[in-house]
């Protein structure tokens, strides 16, 4: 049986500042056409939430009452994508314009997927948070508001439609976007949905580790992977998504950890338009465990090779369980643990060796870390940064230098020893 029809809340778009102009010409040229064809269509979604808070939207989406195969009609340039949710993509050059039909809440029986299609107030209540459930014609420079997202959007305040913890555990990946969300949109969580958090938290480990790992870069390599990393911890979520450095979460001093030092110098690279990998990310995010347990081994007469490789292999056990790391971001993270051993190695031809291996580039940003944070000689970081900026006669030389002074107490021993 369906819900009772909404009534939305009707205004005029240009009192929040949106006006036809800031919207793009595909957007509105999608709109009309489907509006000419006898369908209703409006533009939703995050693209409304941004352009009334002042930002420039990423893309513009599009939801009407036509179904995927009566949109493509209308569209020659129209390709219909996905299996489990049904929609098309309109295609003008590099701009693609995603169209999606209204859909209603599956039915008890399952339906058919997600493509359970419904009316535009049903389409409203099944998204995740109101302010992304505003509905925008620029036909008539309207915009429909069914579930209050527009006060939502005036008070700043983030809120889960429907009720917050039946929502969440239909899809606890919620939780990781209230995040983002918040923090992003600098919005506060409604009470209600902030205090489940915790409680929740742990029907995380239901989700797909692949998933997982998507929703991790989403919030790590983003542009606020400081705040948000603040937001897990206080949320209680952090130590869900990396149960082996859970431990460490709310220790003294973690300000100045590898962990934040790593997350502001990604913040840093994303605001420059640098690259980043997620194999540096992982390597930070888990650095204390691995570290600690490293450190322990090694003390105990274990060979540091095999104390890193034993470590990294039981911490990456237990993560993978959790966030599904691709090989191809996995293994250069055990060579940056693995590696930062190899620094205090600088006699004979060692540094020149190590200087031409793949990974040193990414070790040495590590050791970088390390000593901003305290866990590392800086003097030692110095003297590898010099290393790489002079000629081989020059790093001969600091390497000779660095030998000098070992020699000679190792000649005055044997002299003494010729005396007796």
């Amino acid at each position: 049986m369906s819900e009772t029809p909404i009534e939305p809340r009707v205004v005029e778009a240009f009192h929040y500042g949106i006006t036809p102009e800031r919207i793009s010409a595909h957007a509105r040229q999608v709109v009309g056409r489907l509006q000419d064809a006898g369908y209703t269509a409006h533009l939703v979604g995050g693209c409304i939430r941004d352009l009334a808070l002042g930002h420039a939207p990423k893309d513009f989406d599009v939801v009407t009452e036509a179904r995927p195969e009566e949109i493509r009609l209308v569209f020659r340039n129209a390709r219909l994508i996905g299996r489990r949710f049904r929609l098309a993509h309109v295609q003008f050059g590099r701009e693609i314009i995603e169209v999606a039909t209204y859909r209603a809440a599956p039915t008890a029986d399952g339906g058919d997927g997600d493509n359970v299609f419904g009316t535009i107030d049903e389409d409203a209540r099944r998204r995740d948070f109101t302010i992304n459930a505003l509905y925008y014609d620029p036909v008539e420079g309207l915009i429909r508001d069914y579930v209050g997202g527009l006060a939502d959007l005036e008070a700043r305040v983030l809120r889960v439609i429907g009720d917050p913890e039946e929502r969440f555990r239909e899809d606890p990946v919620r939780m990781l976007r209230a995040v983002r969300f918040a923090v992003r949109l600098q919005f506060q969580l409604a009470q209600h949905d902030d205090r489940l958090l915790a409680r929740l938290g742990p029907l995380l480990h239901d989700i797909p580790p692949a998933r997982l790992f998507e929703e991790v870069l989403k919030l790590f390599q983003a542009g606020n992977a400081v705040a948000n990393y603040q937001a897990l911890c206080e949320h209680h979520l952090f130590g869900v998504l990396f149960p082996p450095s859970a431990p460490y979460v709310g220790r003294d001093h973690r300000d100045k950890s590898v962990l934040m030092h790593a997350l502001a110098s990604t913040d840093q690279r994303i605001t420059e338009s640098k690259p980043v990998t997620p194999a540096f990310l992982f390597a930070a995010l888990l650095w204390d465990p691995v570290h600690e347990a490293a450190m322990a081994l090694i003390a105990d007469g274990v060979a540091p090779a095999e104390a890193w490789q034993r470590v990294a292999d039981e911490t990456l056990q237990a993560q993978l369980k959790i966030i599904a790391v691709p090989k191809r971001f996995s293994v250069p993270m055990r060579e940056i643990w693995a590696l930062q051993s190899r620094f205090d190695r600088r006699g004979g031809r060692q540094a020149f060796r190590f200087l031409e291996s793949k990974r040193f580039r990414a070790a040495y940003d590590f050791l970088g870390l390390r000593a901003q944070a305290g866990g590392a000689d800086e003097a030692l970081f110095d003297w590898w940064t010099r290393f790489q900026e002079v000629d081989d006669k020059e790093r001969q030389a600091m390497v000779e230098t660095l030998n000098e002074q070992p020699e000679k107490r190792k000649r005055r021993r044997r002299r003494s020893r010729r005396s007796r």
